[in-house]
């Protein structure tokens, strides 16, 4: 049965697979919150699933503070798009050429699982960041929307973003064109949701940034530090697919829908 964004759909049973961040040789350079030393790292995000997708993030450690910047072009328009910081695998995007176990090949999230991990930090515009809001895509931005937010995290998280160890990975693509998620072919993190809400479109490794700057402009999205430490262990049980947990429950929904909290 055809399932779309025009009405929720339902819960999206959430701990997402992904992974998390870092890069070896870490230089330090002036942050952008405060005076301390701060690690400044960059992602150069390329589509994924021919999504037409791209941007770039750039991503301030100090201390258990990271804040991240995100400008990104390509997105499904007035639809919200899922987005982490992943570690773990093999800290890399997937071959946007390898045949997928989606619609025509399209890569999935459990094809793309092994090289970038599991879900670290929640990209969301407000609430809750840790892997039980991965798929909380009522609190995601919508479209090409910019996104700026600074995060409370782990000192586990913190070292492994600092050495290089982060992905950052978009999802939602409209493989058919029909300006809309839906489509026969399920998601492979929830039989009631169609591919097109999860799969990914567009990965970026986190790099020690080459800028030394702080970029200047863009709207912020987010509501400042988060009020909780992310929790670096909630990873994936068996096989690295998604636990489901009550958490991480949420509905997609069209962007004239009304926001659920999660």
């Amino acid at each position: 049965m055809r399932t779309t964004t025009k009405r929720l759909l339902p819960l999206f049973a959430a701990t997402a697979v992904l992974g998390m961040f870092g890069a070896s040789g870490a230089a330090l350079a002036e942050g952008h919150g405060g005076g301390h030393d701060a690690t400044t790292l960059e992602a150069h995000l390329t589509e994924l699933n021919d999504s037409g997708a791209s941007g770039t993030a750039w991503v301030t450690v100090e201390g258990n503070e990271v804040t991240v910047k995100m400008e990104n072009t390509g997105l499904l328009a007035g639809s919200p798009h899922a987005q982490h910081i992943h570690i773990g695998g093999e800290n890399q995007c997937p071959d946007p050429d390898m045949e997928g176990s989606g619609e025509d090949g399209a890569i999935q999230v459990s094809d793309a699982h092994h090289d970038y991990g599991d879900i670290a930090t929640s990209l969301t515009t407000e609430g809750d960041t840790s892997p039980d809001s991965g798929l909380a895509v009522d609190r995601f931005p919508v479209g090409d929307d910019p996104y700026e937010r600074t995060i409370e995290v782990s000192d586990e998280v913190a070292a492994d973003i600092v050495d290089g160890k982060g992905v950052i990975v978009i999802h939602g693509v409209d493989h058919n064109g029909s300006g809309e998620y839906d489509g026969d072919v399920v998601s492979d993190l929830d039989p009631e949701l169609p591919s097109e809400a999860t799969d990914p479109a567009a990965c970026g490794t986190l790099d020690v940034s080459q800028m030394g700057a702080w970029p200047e402009g863009g709207a912020e999205t987010g509501s400042g530090t988060t009020a909780g430490i992310e929790q670096s262990g909630a990873m994936l049980a068996g096989g690295g697919l998604l636990t489901a947990a009550a958490a991480g429950a949420f509905a997609l929904r069209r962007r004239s829908t009304e926001s659920t909290q999660v």
